[in-house]
């Protein structure tokens, strides 16, 4: 018989098992170990002396904490029980000589001896390397679906921040991101105008509905409570509060503040967030949660999202204050309407929708030196406080050329174009200027030019609609400059008795999703429909249901109506009663006067003899 053909003596065999790199434990049909190979004795930390003999399940089967596992619960002893087959695994712990249990990876099969079961064999490995890298991987990936979360989270409460809606909306629409995600409840404290107290504004909790009497300016604090309240206010840190503290010990800083809300919401802990910036603070908020505390990462994310609020604020503050001054100034820069006759007048102005609400349109109405009624509708090139302040070196250039020159429109204009080219910065222009003429009872006159400005539309009491096309010429600032030459040619009007002549800018007629023809077209329907109501409404009526009708959007909207009184009004057989008195309604300031207000003013039979012709 060849060296090859003979079968593998026991050293053969010894030696694959000393070598085989993995532990090998057999036993008998009782579970008792019969041998042990060197691997086994090193991942085990036992000797094969210490091991042969035992029960194999008693000594090494262990759960992960390192208590027992009950034997029929045990899967590396199950073939010698039940199943007779193989059974492999990696969750189960073997017990280590110093105690520690040691994961492994496992395979027992039964083990037969002429056709009869003599015990089974284990094959084992340590796991532990292989598990931790698993569970460091893991950890890592739920760490990474935190930080996702976490950053969704936040981006999410940036776009709610950034909406345009008011500071209590977005502090409620923020709570509905952080509640139940990151707290059972939470509330928003602002600092009230004016005063040390706070006012709590929002409060949301995911376990209680009625939450709005916890709402409301909190009791002024004590002296111990006011100082706590400025730490938290004005720390960079949030604050940590357990419910337990403040039961305990009602005098705890911030129990007058928060006790309540742990006591009518629940929760276990909070964590308190400034809201502030560099420049002062504006609240707290505070989120709480039940069970374990905020982690230090949960903290940290809840300091970030106070510092976004807070910039916010700050934004909002900034906007109404510009806002404040904007809307001041524009108040300032509009006129006053004054009352003259039986002429009844309304003016509206309607911002653009922008934070400066300000912009180049304006209105004005004064009585001349010459005892003509005046009107003006203009607008200056531009929308912010620069157009504002052009608009008012306009305006004023053509009430004093206006009143100093007792003279034809369209000198006026070539007056002011010239002005405003060599004295002014103030760009380009488009202004309608028109004298209403005629003795107290009428008949009356309009005497008008048109420097490219939207044509004046005349509404008659039965609601026929007519825009008034004449005394078109170029823009103020456009002719002098370019040495054009060129000139605006007077029109004239006859105005029905109880008509309403109405002059506008174009941010009546025209937006981005309306040309300017089907916007003129609009507002010559509504105005019609608008003259038609009863006699019992005013002129003020108009223009506010004009306003509504039309709804301008965008860009800045100035109007002027003026309604013209029944034929005969005011003289000395006038039979009908004195119309009620010129709205106080007015887009200007309240205090200012206006200008040629006056009851009775010289009679004027035929205004063009005072002109001075040039």
């Amino acid at each position: 018989m060849s060296g090859s053909d003979r079968a593998p003596g026991p050293d053969f065999s010894a030696a694959v098992l000393h070598d085989l790199g993995a532990g090998v434990i057999t036993t008998d049909p009782d579970s008792r170990i019969t041998s042990v190979n060197p691997w086994a004795e090193e991942l085990l930390g036992r000797s094969a002396g210490d091991m042969i003999g035992q029960d194999a399940h008693d000594l090494l089967h262990r759960r992960a904490d390192g208590s027992r596992v009950p034997r029929e619960q045990c899967a590396l002893t199950r073939p010698l029980r039940e199943s007779g087959v193989t059974e492999q695994g990696s969750d189960e712990y073997l017990l280590r000589a110093d105690g520690t249990p040691v994961p492994v990876i496992w395979a027992s099969t039964p083990l037969r001896l002429k056709g009869g079961r003599a015990g089974s064999v284990a094959v084992f490995h340590d796991f532990s390397l292989h598990r931790s890298a698993t569970e460091q991987a893991a950890a890592h990936t739920a760490a990474l679906e935190e930080l996702t979360a976490r950053l969704h989270l936040v981006a999410d409460i940036s776009s709610v921040l950034m909406t345009g809606v008011s500071t209590s909306g977005s502090m409620r629409r923020l709570l509905r991101l952080l509640v139940p995600g990151m707290g059972a409840w939470a509330a928003v404290d602002v600092c009230a105008e004016h005063s040390t107290a706070l006012e709590r504004i929002t409060v949301r909790s995911a376990h209680h509905r009625r939450t709005s009497r916890l709402k409301g300016t909190l009791p002024p604090p004590e002296e111990r409570t006011r100082q706590a309240l400025a730490r938290a206010l004005n720390s960079d840190r949030p604050t940590r509060l357990t419910a337990a503290e403040l039961r305990e010990n009602p005098d705890a800083p911030l129990a007058a503040t928060h006790g309540t809300l742990f006591e009518r919401l629940g929760g276990d802990f909070a964590v308190v967030v400034p809201l502030r910036t560099r420049q002062r603070p504006y609240g707290l908020l505070t989120v709480a949660r039940e069970g374990a505390p905020h982690s230090d990462a949960e903290a940290a994310v809840l300091a970030d999202i106070g510092r976004r609020v807070a910039l916010v604020m700050d934004n909002a503050r900034l906007y109404h204050e510009q806002r404040n001054v904007a809307e001041t100034m524009q108040r300032q820069l509009l006129a006053p309407l004054p009352q003259v006759d039986h002429l009844r007048m309304a003016a509206r102005y309607r911002p653009a929708q922008r934070a400066m609400e300000i912009g180049g349109d304006w209105y004005d109405a004064f009585l001349l030196g010459d005892g003509v009624m005046a009107l003006v509708i203009g607008d200056v090139v531009g929308h912010d406080l620069k157009a504002a302040a052009h608009m008012a070196e306009v305006r004023n250039m053509l009430r004093a050329l206006a009143w100093d020159h007792c003279e034809p429109p369209s000198l006026i204009m070539r007056r002011l174009d010239e002005a405003v080219t060599n004295t002014s910065d103030a760009p380009m222009a488009t202004i309608v200027f028109a004298r209403v003429e005629g003795p107290e009872g009428g008949p009356w006159r309009l005497h008008w030019v048109n420097a490219g400005h939207p044509p004046p539309l005349l509404i008659t009491r039965e609601g026929n609609t007519r825009f008034l096309q004449g005394g078109h010429g170029p823009l103020i600032g456009m002719s002098a400059t370019l040495h054009l030459g060129l000139s605006w040619p007077d029109a004239s009007e006859e105005l029905p008795p109880e008509s309403t002549l109405l002059l506008y800018t174009d941010g009546l007629v025209e937006s981005r999703n309306r040309p300017i023809d089907l916007g003129m077209a609009t507002l010559r329907h509504h105005a019609g429909v608008l003259a038609r109501r009863p006699a019992g409404d005013t002129v003020d009526d108009f223009c506010e249901a004009l306003l509504e009708r039309i709804a301008p959007s965008g860009d800045d909207a100035a109007l002027l109506a003026l309604r013209l009184p029944a034929a005969g009004a005011g003289t000395a057989d006038d039979p009908f009663p004195t119309p009620p008195p010129q709205s106080s309604h007015s887009p200007a300031a309240p205090d200012r006067a206006a200008p040629g207000s006056l009851q009775e003013r010289p009679p004027v039979e035929d205004p063009s003899r005072g002109f001075r012709e040039e």
